[in-house]
């Protein structure tokens, strides 16, 4: 039997990651600094611990397992990386984690490591036409991104690199693109937009409106974390180590991303945009090398996973709505 360490899997995608390494047969251990907070998950072991505390790391990357998905991190949505107020906090966490890990790894010998970079990495100025933004694999320099927590992705990039040429570490790397879906942070500063839309229209009655930080014309393409899941699985199985996006080519503005969840609703769109963080112009993923790669390509449409997501975070705030009734 396999054995995978998980990361980061008290977090959205490490969570659904662990479901599905277990349902291919793997032994699993996963780690994080929280438990999950929707899903009771099915690890053969879950270990609460700080990934920044060297002596953790070593503690839970005690063997040399036959994969490693490290995607623990500092981050969340808009409201949290794009106000500037996290900066420190995200740079240094989530670069500590990298750092230990990638020591460790490579330390008790881990036969492949799997490492989450972001689309954030891009440079902005590539990505300041809505309709045209360019985030090709090869573009990401000169490197110019447009939050620190961008920054960070890359130079944890290039740590995994580094390790990968001068230790040997078997090494895959991804850049997401605004992985969503069900089990995921739908409320307190942390969610990203899909997950925020949902709650903030299934929260209102119909004819309410919700506000849209920007004039909602910013564009973004966004992937249903199973399919996340089955890229991920597809660059582990082969030797290609990447970097390679895993994304959606669906892009829409953000203003059609709220009214697709109006329409999933039955409500009628009703839209407010406001100032507020809004990250790059546009963004969306160049999926040409992941097809070259690995064969890979989404297929599941935008709304079908929206509306998976929606029929999730509406029941959590209608069961919110019970307990404060009572």
């Amino acid at each position: 039997m396999k054995k995978a360490l998980v990361c980061g899997a008290g977090g959205f995608i490490g969570g659904h990651l662990v479901k599905r390494l277990k349902g291919e047969g793997f032994w699993v251990r996963g780690v994080d600094v929280k438990s999950h907070e929707y899903s009771n998950l099915p690890a053969d072991e879950f270990i609460l611990g700080d990934l920044t505390d060297p002596v953790v790391v070593a503690s839970v990357l005690d063997q040399p397992f036959d994969e490693v998905y490290q995607l623990a991190a500092d981050m969340g949505g808009a409201g949290y990386i794009f106000t500037g107020d996290n900066d420190a906090n995200v740079m240094h966490n989530s670069a500590t984690i990298n750092l230990n890990v990638a020591a460790q790894a490579t330390k008790v010998g881990v036969k492949k490591i799997f490492y989450s970079s972001s689309a954030c990495m891009y440079p902005a100025y590539n990505q300041e036409d809505p309709d045209n933004p360019k985030c090709s694999e090869e573009s990401a320099y000169p490197a110019a991104p447009d939050s620190e927590y961008g920054w960070e992705k890359l130079f944890s990039e290039r740590l995994f690199f580094a390790y990968h040429r001068n230790y040997g570490l078997n090494v895959r790397v991804a850049r997401f693109h605004n992985i969503f879906g069900p089990l995921g942070t739908w409320r307190g500063g942390k969610e990203k937009a899909p997950a925020a839309m949902c709650r903030k229209i299934s929260e209102i009655e119909p004819g309410g409106g919700i506000e849209v930080w920007g004039d909602g014309k910013q564009t973004r393409s966004f992937l249903y974390v199973d399919e996340c899941l089955e890229a991920v699985r597809r660059l582990m199985d082969s030797d290609f180590i990447g970097p390679v996006n895993i994304g959606s080519e669906e892009m829409v503005t953000i203003n059609q991303l709220a009214e697709m969840v109006f329409e999933i609703a039955g409500k009628p769109a009703n839209i407010k945009n406001i100032p507020g963080p809004t990250g790059v112009r546009g963004r969306n993923s160049d999926n040409a090398l992941i097809k070259e790669k690995l064969g890979w390509a989404p297929s599941i449409p935008l709304k079908v996973g929206l509306e998976k997501t929606f029929q999730w975070i509406n029941k959590q705030v209608e069961a919110n709505k019970e307990v404060a009734a009572v």
